[in-house]
């Protein structure tokens, strides 16, 4: 999940010759990642655990996501059904080519729907700790990219260790990240995100990764179960998708800021 929170990019290796020797490109391998096949439709319910440093569950959520995949742009809806605390929270995030993704959120108790703006990427999204800025995929050119490792045991996989820095700093929150990738299934496994100091500042964990048949008879790797730490504050998130389907339709009105003001579906 980009944490956002179902999507996870995938990716196949390219070798070039290099000094008498086979080297991965970093850029090529981050490149087929980004562009890796997808369901054209998700739709799951998904349980959210914020947990508190001392380890314990704070809050323990039950959302439906939405999520479409057209034309190579994504597009999700994320509905809170409980606790009370946060119902009928809607979220709605549009994939633009070319420029920042559109993200509005509908908060119930103003009944009123905004666009959340560029500004506010790096705040906490609805109290987890992944950002506005971490539920979005970052396009391969804003990135350079560096082969830390091409071959690395992590979590019992092994994995390349790609380093993706901005070129632009502003431009994310982070100075750096580093991804370990999966060669067997080439998903990300494990991601560490560092401030503007350097220092580590957040980890995500894949935790579980399964097989799964969508209705068109396609099979997907997908990321079942993952976990997101602050390793500065020690708070933690945790998401476990308890039902899904795949590429079985969604109404095109579920992705609009209609759908989020109303919660109805429109033909």
């Amino acid at each position: 999940m980009k944490f956002n929170f179902l999507k996870a990019a995938v990716f196949t290796s390219s070798m070039l010759l290099a000094s008498s020797v086979f080297a991965i490109d970093a850029k090529i391998v981050v490149q087929q990642a980004h562009d890796v096949s997808k369901p054209s439709f998700t739709i799951a319910r998904v349980q959210m655990d914020l947990i508190g440093k001392n380890g314990s569950v704070e809050e323990s959520r039950i959302i439906t996501e939405y999520g479409k995949d057209e034309n190579d742009l994504s597009s999700v809806v994320i509905i809170f059904n409980t606790p009370a605390s946060v119902k009928d929270t809607r979220f709605l995030q549009i994939e633009n080519k070319d420029k920042d993704d559109d993200k509005f959120i509908y908060l119930p108790t103003l009944k009123s729907t905004r666009r959340v703006a560029a500004s506010e990427g790096s705040k906490a999204f609805m109290g987890t700790d992944a950002s506005y800025d971490d539920m979005s995929t970052r396009e391969v050119d804003e990135d350079v990219h560096e082969m830390i490792s091409e071959k690395e045991e992590k979590n019992g996989f092994t994995c390349w260790v790609v380093k993706s820095t901005p070129k632009d700093e502003k431009s994310s929150q982070y100075s750096y990240r580093k991804n370990w990738i999966d060669q067997a299934t080439n998903y990300p496994i494990y991601t560490e995100m560092y401030d503007k100091k350097g220092k580590l500042l957040k980890t995500l964990t894949l935790e579980k990764l399964e097989k799964k048949t969508g209705e068109t008879g396609k099979t997907y790797d997908i990321p079942m179960q993952e976990y997101m730490k602050n390793v500065q504050t020690g708070h933690s998130t945790r998401l476990i998708i308890q039902q899904l389907k795949l590429d079985s339709p969604v109404p095109a009105s579920v992705f609009t800021q209609n759908f989020l003001n109303t919660g109805k579906v429109t033909k």
